[in-house]
C-alpha cells in the first residue's frame, strides 16, 4: 500500500472512499472540494489528508487520485488538470466546481465539524510550499487517476493518459448516505466494478478488495451497457412492481396491502432467478401457452387500466422469447400469442 490516495470531490463517495481506504491502511494525500468546508469534512472524518486549495494540488499530493465529482464535470476537470499539471494555466477548474449545487455534502449534518481536528494547523504541511514538484517539472507518469461514474468509462479521462497517467474506473453497485460516525461501511461485501488500462485494473482490484468488496472487471468498451443493466435491475424493476400494485390498486386492494401481498411473490420470483436462472424460473401463463387467460388480461387492462396497454404487451413479447428457451412453439402456441401481443 505504498501509494497515497488523494480525492477531488469530497461528496459522499468521495468522503466514503477516504475514510475506508485510510482505514484499510492507504495513505490519504490531497483532498479538494468545491468548498474548503467540503474537505475539511471528509478530513476530519478519515483523521487523515491535506485541505488543498486547489485540485491541481490534491493531483500533486497523491500517486492515485479519485476524481468523485458529478458525471457531467468529470472530463471538463480532467482535460484541465492535464496541462496545469505540464506548467501551463489550469482555468475554470474551480469555477466548474462551484457552478455544481454540491449534492453530496450539502446534507451532511455540521454536528460533527467541532470535534475534527484542525486540518489547516502547522502540522499538516502546506502542499503549495517549495518542497512540492515545481509545476514545470511535474508529470503524471506513474500516477493513476480514477472516476466513479457507472455509466461513463476511464475514456473520458484521456487527457491525463496522453501526460502519461494511467486511467480506470471504479463505480460501486451501491447508494451512498452522508457519511457518520461509527457506521458500517457501505463497502462490505458489495459488488464494484473496475475497468481501464491494465495497471489501473490491477491496482483497482487491490483497491477494491481492501475495502471489503467483491472486485470485477469489465472491457471499457462496454462500461455503458453494464451500467444499463444494473439501471435495468433496480430502476426498471421499480417501474414493473409499479405496475404490478397499480392493477391492484385497480382492484380495490390499497397501497399498504397491495405491497404486503405480491411482495412473498415477488422474494420468490427472485430466488428463484438465483437458483435456476431466468428462463427455467419463469411460470404463469405465457409459460403455458394459456392464450385465453392472456387474451383476458388484455382485454381487462385495455378497459380498466389503458395507460398500461403497451407495457403489458411488450413485456409478454419478451416474455414469449424467454419461454421459447425452455419450450417449442408448438407448446407455447407461439402464433396466437404472438399476434396478441403486437
Amino acid at each position: 500500500m505504498g501509494q497515497t490516495i488523494s480525492i477531488i470531490g469530497c461528496g459522499r463517495v468521495g468522503t466514503a472512499l477516504a475514510v475506508f481506504l485510510s482505514r484499510a491502511g492507504y495513505a490519504l494525500g490531497g483532498l479538494y472540494s468545491r468548498t474548503p468546508a467540503s474537505s475539511e469534512k471528509t478530513a476530519g472524518a478519515a483523521g487523515a489528508g491535506y485541505v488543498c486549495t486547489t485540485a491541481l494540488g490534491a493531483v500533486k499530493a497523491g500517486g492515485i487520485i479519485f476524481i468523485t465529482t458529478p458525471d457531467n464535470i468529470i472530463e471538463q476537470i480532467c482535460g484541465e488538470l492535464a496541462p496545469a499539471v505540464n506548467g501551463e494555466p489550469a482555468h475554470g477548474i474551480r469555477a466548474h466546481l462551484s457552478a455544481m449545487p454540491d449534492a453530496h455534502t450539502s446534507v451532511m449534518p455540521d454536528a460533527h465539524t467541532s470535534a475534527m481536528p484542525d486540518v489547516h494547523t502547522s502540522a499538516i504541511p502546506d502542499i503549495h510550499t517549495s518542497a512540492m514538484p515545481d509545476a514545470h517539472a511535474f508529470n503524471m507518469e506513474g500516477k493513476i487517476f480514477y472516476h466513479c461514474s457507472g455509466a461513463l468509462s476511464s475514456a473520458i479521462l484521456g487527457a491525463t493518459s496522453a501526460r502519461g497517467a494511467w486511467t480506470g474506473s471504479i463505480h460501486p453497485l451501491q447508494s451512498f448516505v452522508p457519511h457518520e460516525p461509527g457506521r458500517p461501511s457501505p463497502f462490505n461485501n458489495i459488488n464494484i466494478s473496475v475497468e481501464g488500462d491494465p495497471e489501473a485494473v490491477k491496482t483497482g482490484l487491490e483497491l477494491i478488495e481492501s475495502l471489503g468488496a467483491k472486485p470485477f472487471s469489465i472491457p471499457t468498451d462496454f462500461k455503458t451497457l453494464y451500467h444499463a443493466s444494473a439501471v435495468a435491475a433496480s430502476n426498471y424493476l421499480v417501474t414493473l412492481e409499479d405496475f404490478a400494485l397499480h392493477l391492484l390498486k385497480k382492484a380495490g386492494i390499497s397501497s399498504e396491502k397491495a405491497y404486503e401481498i405480491l411482495e412473498p411473490l415477488i422474494q420468490g420470483t427472485l430466488d428463484n432467478i438465483k437458483k435456476q436462472g431466468t428462463a427455467r424460473a419463469l411460470t404463469g401463463p405465457v409459460a403455458r401457452g394459456d392464450v385465453e387467460i392472456v387474451e383476458r388480461h388484455i382485454r381487462d387492462i385495455d378497459c380498466k387500466a389503458p395507460f398500461f396497454s403497451d407495457f403489458y404487451k411488450i413485456m409478454g413479447r419478451y416474455t414469449l422469447e424467454l419461454a421459447r428457451q425452455e419450450k417449442g412453439k408448438e407448446q407455447l402456441r407461439f402464433g396466437e400469442m404472438e399476434r396478441l401481443f403486437r
